[in-house]
């Protein structure tokens, strides 16, 4: 699918945050790594826009928003706390290279993994383990030895029909995406047989289902786009791992990639519908107050969201 002009144009203007220029760039036309205009979006970012922004309010100490640094305060309060401005921050491009992050890592460690941790070891979790891989990985962390239990711990707590639960229970579900992104975040030739053969099996739980298909009636949050992702799901979260995956031919995904096509603006751009879409639903309970970190305002065009569709829509050939 071509870009039209203005879109193009929206998302690399000089204002456009520099990580989605940088995005645009490499994922869309394909510039390689030394060109001259990825490099300096390279530069820019975590020294101005979103990610510069959010290193800006880090305490000394390594925290966000919290004066202490036990576990329990880089996880609360949501989603402005340690474990949450690190996620995002490792989806806008920034890397270990830069000290602040380097000194957040080393403090989440400490606290989340070891025998007492919840990052491989007993009081795992799949949502937030998923999350800490896939961000540790992408913040340049995947040959540090202190990822491996959280890897081989997701493989062992795949269900037997290939999905997971962030929940005890017996099956899966397509709102537990995140150990599947993790294993797309690593780098191929990283790849276990066991991740391998984990990756095949998760993947065919998500295309018998096409996506969004799980119970009687559709859930209509997964059909809304939002930003930051978190643990929430919805289908431009699905078809994102999916196409990185390499699964954007199968023919299951095509009634995905026809609903994410049919949410485009007429101006070639998506929305951001919402920023936390579960908690639109009645029977959606969260522990404790939440407050948003929203990068975008929602029920507006969204640089994020349309970059993500856009690559998403490349990658599947369309």
């Amino acid at each position: 699918m071509a870009i039209s002009r203005g879109v193009r144009n929206w998302l690399l203007e000089e204002e456009a945050d520099p990580s989605v220029r940088y995005r645009v760039l490499r994922e869309l036309l394909d510039r390689p790594e030394d060109d001259t205009e990825v490099l300096r979006a390279r530069r820019e970012i975590g020294r101005r826009g979103w990610a510069a922004q959010i290193l800006r309010e880090q305490h000394p100490g390594g925290q966000w928003d919290t004066p202490g640094t036990s576990a329990f305060e880089l996880y609360r309060p949501k989603y402005i706390a340690t474990n949450w401005r690190l996620l995002v921050l490792s989806d806008l491009g920034v890397t270990r290279k830069h000290p602040r992050i380097a000194k957040a890592v080393d403090l989440f460690f400490r606290r989340f993994s070891g025998p007492s941790g919840g990052l491989g070891y007993r009081g795992s979790e799949v949502c937030f383990t998923g999350n800490a891989v896939r961000m540790l990985v992408r913040f340049g962390y995947g040959e540090d030895a202190r990822l491996r239990p959280a890897i081989d711990w997701l493989v062992r707590h795949q269900k037997a029909h290939g999905g997971w639960h962030c929940s005890p229970s017996r099956t899966g579900t397509l709102d537990c995406w995140e150990a599947l992104a993790a294993f797309a975040a690593l780098p191929a030739g990283a790849r276990s047989a066991a991740v391998e053969r984990a990756i095949e099996r998760g993947t065919e739980f998500y295309l018998d289902r096409r996506l969004f298909r799980e119970g009687r009636t559709p859930y209509a949050p997964w059909f809304r786009l939002h930003y930051p992702v978190h643990y929430f799901y919805d289908l431009l979260v699905g078809l994102d791992v999916l196409t990185a995956l390499g699964y954007g031919d199968d023919p299951r995904m095509r009634p995905a990639l026809d609903r994410l096509e049919g949410m485009r603006n007429r101006d070639g751009s998506w929305n951001m519908d919402a920023l936390h879409p579960d908690s639109e639903d009645p029977e959606y309970r969260t522990r404790g107050p939440f407050y948003p970190l929203g990068l975008e305002v929602p029920g507006r065009p969204s640089l994020w969201i349309t970059t993500t569709a856009l690559i998403v829509l490349k990658r599947a050939g369309r």
